[in-house]
Formats: structure tokens, C-alpha cells, sequence
């Protein structure tokens, strides 16, 4: 991989053979585990500006129509998130000549509180090509992080790392983009806000400053006045037609299911995928590769969303089950094949399914690796239960470096496939009301017990032992049993986030806390001694518009599972006035939630809703300590089976998480979005002794 430096530029046809569809991946990571950012791409045409609104891919605008550009979403990594960006390079319009890639953050932060700033760009294969890290950021809240661009019929790479402090807003403007910016972050001015106006709308004098867009040239300022002064007065323009909005988008839950005409409850509605007769693991994996493939080539959104991470073009979409393949004296038939022309191109990727729980099979895999390689196939792609991990490889197989064709191996999990459909069909939409109905059959399909589609549904050989090792006490540090259940872990964690994200239409992420340098490796190793010695797993979890990081704690000693979010204070704000309000946005939360006091990041007073509700002052420190926050809690025991019964650790993780998001996390998020609306913009600060004086409720001493 090439690393570059700030101002350099590569062609990436230097650097492959293969590179007219890459994969752009732009990461970060954070000590405190909350820090993100949105990507953003625009296409610029010789005079550096966008031809049209069209132009500018962000988070409400994620997809070309022609497939050039689509924004893949955000995928954990070891270290934090990366934002991941497909570019078919052999679809972008001849007239656009730079495709700029940048990120932005929102409500005040800015990229100086994040670490290990990172663009990457990876060929059609998977090979990641050049690297570029920004290491000095400071006060930007947008950035761009490089740009690729046309020389002829080649495409190269420029390092760019430039800063603007005025956010997505700025850095659109700047490009010729006409931004509604409403509800933008508070990093704008008080005059933009009373105004509503962009940077453009205000007077030269009173903008913001914000960097020349790369290859603009720059003009003197004596030059630029002078030719104000001599232009002639400009008529009145028409008003514009309202441009993008870079204020993020609210998506809304789907309306109640329309009421069946079934005269009884046992009436079954037809299904387009039936699966209540599938009865054998040959039988799942058949059937669920047909569903899946044919759904891919029906609905383009679709199957688009799935094949662009893997370098696929956009094009027209061709799907097989069961072809025979010649490989030494006995032929192969893989379970799939996926087939996308583009300009008279092929790309071709062989499909692996399991289902159920099976393992993949590394000599399986091999196989359909070498044909691939001999048959010039771009991809050959793996599809079971498992969710893939960074540094621990589901299967592993070996590769002739002799070979010019380089194959990409890629994997998808059942979860992934199922968050994608309800992601297009419950938040985003599709092409037409057709295609809808076919995700949905198709999402029936997946969630039904007899499919073997669930996702990721057993902890795996070395969680029964573990937890008889705990309970003995005889796992001792350094157990390599102790590495394979925080593996099993840390998949189960991202399958809840992948579920919970596509239910509710927001970005869910688990959140990882690590150390500058530190490997996956060396991070699960930590982990796996610290189960050891504690007997705990833990995990966090970042849902856009929560209030908070929910933490989640399976303790295999007590056989309990918590599940937490910590509530901060706000500054200056009275004691009991702060615990009466939480109690008042809990007020349909579960009786047995526990509420614990933070008092200067220690442990306080604590009790459950039930006892506190009619006695919000219990809550509170005897001592008069300054409180910081409240710590709010459910507790459940937990599964001892590994599978996916009722009784099952997994699936008790998941009804923990389940409710205490819904339970306890969307009342607070409701809650402080009435606050919010209420609230008047100039609202003073409140007084503690005016409250305390008009506050009668007495406090328990």
C-alpha cells in the first residue's frame, strides 16, 4: 500500500491492474468512543463547481441514478467506524473531472477531537492501493480528505487534508452547492442563524473564513475589490429553488400493518417464499440462495446495496443456483453466481451459502477460489450466519501470488442481508410499490424459524466451558477458550447493532475504546483476561438520537444481564429540580428500573423507579455532593443454552437490549425533543435559589 503525504498525487493505474471501481474508506477513532462524522462526495466539472444539487452525495442523498457513486454506510472496525464509499470509476459522466471525498461533523464537534484522521482506497479485489492520515486537525468541523481526478482517460489521487471551521454547509457552498442549512450544527454565526442564510448570503466582510477549494486560484484581495467596484449593479436574482439540506433527515417508523380479513387467527397469509416445509440444511441453503439471488436481479436498489462493497459495477444484473463448474476430474457447483455487465464488462462473483448455523468449509472455499482465479471471476463471495471480524478470518485460504487476476474473497451475513432489505422498505424506499413487496416477502422469509436465516445463533464450542470455568473458578488468564467467547461476543454485539439499525432506521454502531497501536489481537486478548478474572463481558453502543452510549454487561458469575445509559446533569442546574424532571421523562418507564446518582464520577444514592417515583428527593447525596449524572438500569437473567431457543443467551441479549431501548431510551429521546420544541431560543439560565425557594417538595434526609 502506498502511504501519502499532504499535496500528493498517484494514478491509481500505477497501483493495479483493476482499479475502474474502488472502494474509498474514510476512519477515525476516539479514546472516549463517541466521536463520528458524515462522509460527503461531490462531482466537479472543469471550473471546479458542481453541475447541479445532483451532485452532492451526503447522508440524505446517499446513490448516483448511474451507480457512480454510493455512500455504503459505516461498518466497526478494531479501532472505531469507517465510512465506506463505492466509486465505479468507468460510470462517472465524462464531464465531470474531480470527485471530492470529505466528512463533516455536527453540533460543535470538531475533528481535532478524534484521532487517527484516515482516507483509504482499495481496488475492485479488495486490496487496499494508498493510505493518507491527517494529523492536524484541530478546530475544522468538515474536511476534505482527497480528491480523484481525471489526466486523459487516467484516473489519480490527490492528498488534500484541508479544513474548513464551517462545516457540511461551508464546504457545499464553496463548491457551487445552494445549501438550505436550517438546523444546522451550533457552529454557525448568530447572524446566519437569525438570517437562515449560507456563508454566500452574508457580506464578504462578515463571512466566516473558510479555505480556497483545491485547484481554484487564488486571487488577490486588491484585485478582487477593485473588480467590485467596477462591476455594474447585478438586477435582482429570482429566488432560488430550495437546495439540499445538509440538516439531517427524520425518517418515521412504518404505520400499523393494515387489519386481515382472516376470519380466525390461524389463517396463514400465501406467502411469495414459503418456508414451513423446509426440513433439511441442503433444502435451507437451496432455497435461501434462490430467494436471495432473485430478489438481488428484481430490485436494483437491492442488489446494488449488496455487490457495490464488493467492487460490482452498476449495471444489468444477471443470478444462477446450482452451476456446474469444471475443476480437475470432478466438476464444482457453487450455490450461486451473480453476473453485472457494464459497458460490455463482466463481473462475475461465485456465492457460498450456509445456513443454520453450519461453518463454512475452508476446502469448499478453496475450491471456488482457484476457479475463480482460472476463469477470470472478480469475487467470490461467502454467505452464512457468522458476522465477519477484522483479524480473525471466518475461513482461510491461500493464494497464488504467480496469478496476474487477483480474487476477492468477501463474506455477508444473514443479519447484514436482513438489515439492508428493511433499511430500503422501512426507512429509505425503493423504486416502486413492486419492489417494496418483493423486500418484504423476502424479509418474511429471512425471519422465519424454519428459513436457518437468522443470523449469528451460537456462541460457539468453547462458551459451555468458559462458563463452567467461571463458575469454578478454574479459567485462568491467557486461556485461548477465554479469546474464542470474546470473538463470539464481540459478533453477537454487532448483529444486535445490525438488527436494532434497521428497525429503527438510525445508525447503530458498537462502541470500541482502544489504545493508539493496538491490534485486534492484542485487544481480544485483553478482554479475554479480564473475563477471566472478572467473569464479564461488556460492550457499548452508539443509536443516533440516544441520549446516551448503552452499555450492556453479561455477568456469568450471577447469570445477569445489565443494561445502562448514563444521563449527564447540565451544568448549574438544581438538584432536585434535575431529578424531578428525569422522573417525569421516565414516567412510563418499567417499575424496576434502577436509577443510581453519579456524584463526581463515583457511585451515589440508588433505588428503583417504584421507590423513587413518589420521592424524587431520595435520589439525592445526603452530603450536598455535586451530582453529575444519573445511571439508569434494567436488569434480566440470562440464558444458559447456546442456541437460539427462547431460553438461549443470545436471544436473552437480545430481548434485554430490545427493551431497555424501548422501554427506557426512546421515552428519554422523546422526552427531550418535547423539551427541546418547548424551550424558547434565548431561555435564561435558571437560578438555583429562585428554584429552591419556589421547589416545596421536601428532601429525605
Amino acid at each position: 500500500m502506498r502511504e501519502m503525504t499532504k499535496g500528493a498525487n498517484v494514478g491509481l493505474a500505477d497501483l493495479s491492474d483493476d482499479a475502474g471501481s474502488v472502494v474509498v474508506g474514510l476512519s477515525w477513532s476516539s479514546t472516549a468512543g463517541d466521536g463520528d462524522a458524515d462522509v460527503s462526495v461531490l462531482l466537479l466539472d472543469g471550473n471546479g463547481k458542481v453541475r447541479g444539487d445532483a451532485d452532492f452525495f451526503y447522508y440524505n442523498n446517499p446513490a448516483a441514478a448511474d451507480g457512480s457513486v454510493q455512500l455504503l454506510g459505516k461498518t466497526p472496525t478494531d479501532s472505531g467506524s469507517e465510512d465506506r464509499i463505492g466509486l465505479d470509476l468507468t460510470a462517472v459522466p465524462e464531464d465531470v473531472e474531480r470527485l471530492v471525498v470529505a466528512a463533516s461533523r455536527y453540533g460543535g464537534s470538531r475533528f481535532g477531537e478524534l484521532d487517527d484522521l484516515r482516507m483509504t482506497v482499495a481496488d475492485r479485489s479488495g486490496e487496499a492501493l494508498l493510505g493518507f492520515s491527517i494529523t492536524d486537525a484541530s478546530v475544522e468541523s468538515a474536511f476534505i480528505f482527497g480528491e480523484l481526478y481525471r489526466r486523459g482517460t487516467e484516473w489519480k489521487y490527490r492528498a488534500i487534508g484541508q479544513g474548513y471551521e464551517t462545516g457540511l454547509a461551508g464546504l457545499a457552498t464553496d463548491f457551487g452547492i445552494d445549501v438550505d442549512d436550517e438546523g444546522e450544527a451550533e457552529g454557525a454565526t448568530n447572524g446566519e442563524e437569525a438570517a437562515g442564510a449560507t456563508d454566500t448570503d452574508l457580506p464578504a466582510a462578515e463571512r466566516p473564513e473558510a479555505p480556497v477549494p483545491p485547484s481554484a486560484p487564488a486571487v488577490p484581495a486588491q484585485q478582487t475589490r477593485e473588480a467590485q467596484e467596477t462591476r455594474p449593479a447585478a438586477p435582482a436574482a429570482p429566488k432560488r429553488a430550495r437546495g439540499p439540506r445538509t440538516a439531517k433527515k427524520k425518517v418515521t417508523l412504518p404505520a400499523v400493518a393494515t387489519k386481515s380479513l382472516a376470519e380466525n387467527d390461524a389463517w396463514r397469509a400465501a406467502r411469495l417464499f414459503p418456508a414451513s416445509n423446509l426440513k433439511s440444511d441442503k433444502e435451507r441453503e437451496v432455497r435461501a440462495t434462490s430467494v436471495l439471488l432473485s430478489v438481488m436481479a428484481q430490485v436494483p436498489e437491492f442488489g446494488r446495496r449488496l455487490t457495490a462493497a464488493f467492487g460490482a459495477p452498476a449495471g444489468r444484473m444477471q443470478t444462477f443456483t446450482e452451476v456446474s463448474l469444471p475443476h480437475g476430474e470432478t466438476p464444482k457447483r457453487p450455490d450461486g453466481v451473480i453476473r453485472v455487465e457494464r459497458a460490455g464488462k463482466l463481473w462475475t462473483a461465485l456465492v457460498e451459502t450456509k445456513t443454520n448455523g453450519n461453518a463454512l468449509r475452508t476446502e469448499q472455499v478453496q475450491n471456488y477460489m482457484d476457479i475463480a482465479a482460472r476463469r477470470g471471476y472478480e469475487a467470490v463471495i461467502t454467505l452464512s450466519n457468522d458476522v465477519a471480524l477484522e483479524g480473525s478470518p471466518l475461513v482461510e485460504v491461500k493464494t497464488d501470488g504467480r496469478r496476474k487476476h487477483k480474487v476477492a474473497l468477501r463474506h455477508l451475513s444473514w443479519a447484514e442481508v436482513a438489515h439492508q432489505a428493511q433499511m430500503l422498505i422501512r426507512h429509505e424506499g425503493v423504486g416502486n410499490a413492486a419492489h417494496a413487496w418483493l423486500l418484504q416477502e423476502l424479509l418474511h422469509y429471512l425471519q422465519h424459524e424454519n428459513s436457518g436465516c437468522h443470523g449469528f445463533q451460537n456462541m460457539g464450542p468453547s462458551w459451555v466451558p468458559v462458563r463452567n470455568g467461571i463458575d469454578e473458578e478454574t479459567l485462568s488468564q491467557g486461556d485461548p477458550r477465554a479469546v474464542e467467547v470474546v470473538e463470539s461476543w464481540e459478533r453477537l454485539i454487532r448483529q444486535v447493532c445490525l438488527r436494532l439499525g434497521g428497525e429503527l432506521g438510525q445508525k447503530a454502531l458498537p462502541v470500541q475504546r482502544t489504545q493508539r497501536g493496538s491490534t485486534a489481537l492484542s485487544r481480544r486478548a485483553a478482554l479475554a483476561d479480564r473475563l477471566c478474572e472478572e467473569g464479564r463481558l461488556a460492550a457499548e453502543l452508539r443509536v443516533d438520537g440516544s441520549p446516551g452510549t448503552i452499555t450492556i454487561v453479561a455477568d456469568l458469575r450471577t447469570g445477569k444481564l445489565r443494561t445502562s445509559v448514563e444521563i449527564p446533569v447540565p451544568e448549574g442546574a438544581y438538584p432536585l429540580t434535575s431529578a424531578k424532571r428525569l422522573m417525569r421523562q421516565l414516567a412510563e418507564a418499567p417499575a424496576d428500573l434502577h436509577v443510581e446518582t453519579l456524584v463526581e464520577g463515583q457511585s451515589g444514592p440508588r433505588g428503583t423507579l417504584e421507590r423513587l417515583r413518589p420521592e424524587p428527593g431520595d435520589v439525592l447525596p445526603r452530603d450536598g455532593s455535586r451530582i453529575t449524572g444519573f445511571r439508569l438500569s434494567l436488569f434480566k437473567g440470562m440464558g444458559a443454552t447456546r442456541g437460539n431457543a427462547e431460553s438461549g443467551f443470545i436471544r436473552s441479549v437480545d430481548n434485554a437490549v430490545d427493551r431497555f431501548h424501548s422501554h427506557v431510551i426512546a421515552h428519554l429521546a422523546q422526552a427531550d425533543r418535547r423539551t427541546t420544541r418547548r424551550a424558547p431560543a434565548t431561555e435564561p439560565a435558571p437560578d438555583p435559589a429562585t428554584e429552591a425557594a419556589t421547589d416545596r417538595t421536601p428532601v429525605r434526609t
